[in-house]
């Protein structure tokens, strides 16, 4: 069965931040959040972004969203 590696999945939206030149500010900015707060749980592991916010990640990360979750199986 697939399930979300939380910890995988904010590790790998942390470094394509970096990796694309983005400042958490841009990201803060692209999904409407007034505070950071939300970007950081997801680069920590603690959350995972709605659907909604995947689909505006993959968007501006160019990249599909399953290039953003990782998943595992067990």
């Amino acid at each position: 069965m697939p399930v979300i590696d939380v910890k995988a999945t904010g590790n790998n939206i942390k470094n394509i931040i970096r990796s694309k030149g983005f400042r958490i500010a841009d990201v803060q900015a692209r999904c409407g959040f007034n505070t950071p707060q939300a970007i950081f749980k997801w680069m920590r592991g603690d959350a995972v972004p709605s659907i909604d916010n995947l689909i505006i990640l993959a968007d501006m990360f160019d990249m599909p969203i399953d290039g953003i979750i990782i998943v595992n199986r067990i």
